[in-house]
């Protein structure tokens, strides 16, 4: 490819449907990245991935430096591409590419693939929602705000390569639902047997310590998310 990217957010993948479409999921994740890394010039290259590759690791807390072990199968098709995609990066002998391990990210314009996006989706339509994990379930979220601006620092000049982009938070499925409904007078019920799906801490150190990043929780910030998804909030609310 002629001329030079400069700075470039490989954000190119697939998520929920990755099951459907496991040859795309493949080329997104690491065929085209491939291409590309051979052919394009750039001042920077910055590979997004996922803190989903952690799961199942068994331990309370995650940083980068962990060992990741992936057994092989239909739903481990996503992991292990993405961290095929990651050691492509890694392998070359250029600084200038990195990797970003995105978190939950949420926002307005989010897909209702994922969970948070479902549940909104499903409270607008509805005014209540029915949720398929137990309560006691979590996931640690990180503002698109706060996921642009980090972003945008790692790929300028991040002295590391590798990155986790979290919140290092959890919030659990009860607390959140919880708050939604006393800012929107929804309901919320649980399906009956519902699992219980949780992730371990993902550390953000890395990250606070070179850039400063404080990521703001999604508990303090969902009634400004609410309004920007179009959902009404109780009269009087001013939270």
């Amino acid at each position: 490819m002629d001329g030079e990217l400069g700075h470039v957010i490989y954000a190119i993948g697939l998520t929920a449907d990755f099951r459907k479409r496991p040859f795309d999921t493949v080329d997104a994740h690491v065929s085209l990245l491939a291409r590309l890394l051979q052919r394009c010039r750039f001042e920077s290259w910055l590979y997004l991935s996922s803190t989903r590759v952690y799961a199942g690791l068994g331990k309370s807390q995650v940083t980068e430096d962990d060992a990741i072990l992936v057994p092989p199968g239909p739903d481990s098709l996503y992991n292990l591409s993405k961290l095929m995609g990651e050691s492509l990066c890694l392998t070359l002998p250029n600084p200038a590419i990195r990797v970003a391990r995105l978190s939950n990210v949420y926002g307005k314009g989010m897909s209702p693939d994922n969970f948070l996006g479902s549940v909104l989706s499903d409270l607008r339509r509805q005014g209540r929602v029915t949720v398929n994990e137990a309560p006691e379930s979590g996931k640690d979220y990180v503002g698109i705000e706060d996921v642009c601006t980090l972003l945008q620092a790692i790929s300028a000049g991040g002295k590391e390569r590798l990155y986790n982009v979290a919140s290092g938070r959890s919030l659990s499925h009860k607390l959140l639902l919880e708050r939604i409904c006393a800012l929107t007078g929804f309901s919320a019920d649980y399906a009956v047997g519902a699992p219980i799906r949780t992730f371990p801490l993902v550390d953000v150190s890395r990250a606070r310590h070179e850039f400063d990043y404080r990521p703001r929780h999604l508990f303090d910030t969902v009634g400004g998310l609410l309004t920007e998804c179009g959902i009404p909030r109780q009269a009087g609310d001013d939270l």
